[in-house]
């Protein structure tokens, strides 16, 4: 990393690829917690299962209840080869935006068949290689995702999902609302006797609904981060949580991941009253920007030159984040959804 924070190569750093967490920790709540206090710049240590002990009566935790579905689909086209779909973003006319292989023999009005009641047709060629789809099934749609689909991990894990691991693990215990393609990972952490824990300490929880796309894992490509344009996910305010939100305890609004982050910041933005219902946003948190809402964060370690990692900066400071992320590999913290986790406080 450099110094300035408007330059992409001030998010760039080393990370040695075993630090790179290839399965969950288990149990969950037994990964390691590094504490960035803003304050003091102090880095520390803890246990994650130890999280409540830094959290006080009256603190509000905003948790993104998405679900992740089993987004790729294997099936056969009607020549007979093999392809590939990937879900990314379900439209308001039912249709899907995915993403297919092998590309050049998908084009428009191709089918690929998946069992004898669930196929699906190519409706749209889109730009950088995606297509848009409509689907053909019987009975629930999801259901039929959860019978047909596969657990959709990043590409940094170097193997193939286990139904029996990653459709647990790569789900939060409170996961509600089905429609992400990846999971908020720093929820991945929590199990229900840790959310008990903190609940009986007066803590108050807040559920907001965020699906997790694929361009969370997006690089920024250009060097000054001032020219990214950021990628759209829908999320969802509640009537209740609007409410909590609009009339928050005495004490500290904590975001549980960016995607709870960019949720709340987002709704935040349209008005000083949060309102219900269901939006889009691009946000694109980076320096300069204030924060409305959010006082403390817990998120995972990021990847180089991401816009989370720019977030987070923007939040922590660049420079102790720049020593978070150097002690973190130095004393090899695990990375990514499976890795560790930062409370910035």
């Amino acid at each position: 990393m450099t110094n300035s924070p408007y330059h992409l190569s001030s998010y760039h750093f080393d990370l040695p690829q075993e630090l790179i967490a290839q399965h969950p920790c288990t149990p969950r709540d037994h990964s390691r917690l590094m504490v960035v206090d803003r304050g003091s710049g102090i880095l520390s240590e803890i246990p994650f299962y130890e999280l409540a002990d830094f959290l006080q009566k009256g603190d509000s935790l905003i948790f993104n209840n998405t679900k992740v579905i089993p987004a790729r689909l294997l099936g056969k086209r009607l020549t007979g080869g093999q392809a590939e779909v990937f879900l990314k973003a379900q439209r308001s006319d039912g249709t899907w935006e995915v993403l297919v292989k092998p590309g050049k023999q998908l084009g428009l009005g191709s089918k690929v068949i998946f069992s004898e009641t669930f196929s699906c047709e190519i409706v749209d060629v889109l730009p950088e290689g995606a297509r848009c789809v409509r689907f053909f099934h019987e009975g629930d749609f999801n259901q039929v995702l959860e019978q047909h689909g596969k657990i959709p991990l990043p590409k940094y894990i170097k193997r193939e999902p286990d139904v029996k691991e990653d459709g647990e693990r790569y789900q939060t215990v409170y996961a509600a609302h089905p429609g992400a393609v990846a999971a908020p990972t720093a929820g991945l952490h929590f199990t229900q006797p840790l959310l008990n824990r903190i609940t009986s300490k007066g803590v108050e929880r807040i559920e907001v609904t965020l699906h997790v796309g694929l361009g969370t894992f997006l690089p920024i490509k250009v060097e000054d981060i001032r020219d990214h344009q950021m990628h759209d996910e829908s999320f969802f305010i509640s009537v209740q949580a609007a409410q909590q939100l609009n009339n928050p305890s005495s004490g500290r609004q904590i975001c549980i991941g960016t995607t709870s982050c960019r949720a709340l910041e987002s709704a935040a933005g349209h008005s000083s009253i949060i309102q219900p219902g269901e939006y889009s946003t691009d946000i694109f948190i980076s320096p300069g920007y204030q924060f409305r809402k959010m006082q403390a964060l817990l998120t995972n370690f990021h990847l180089p030159c991401s816009s989370l990692l720019v977030l987070v900066s923007t939040f922590a400071g660049h420079e102790l984040i720049r020593e978070a992320y150097q002690k973190a590999v130095k004393e090899k913290f695990r990375f990514y959804s499976y890795g560790d986790a930062m409370l910035i406080l």
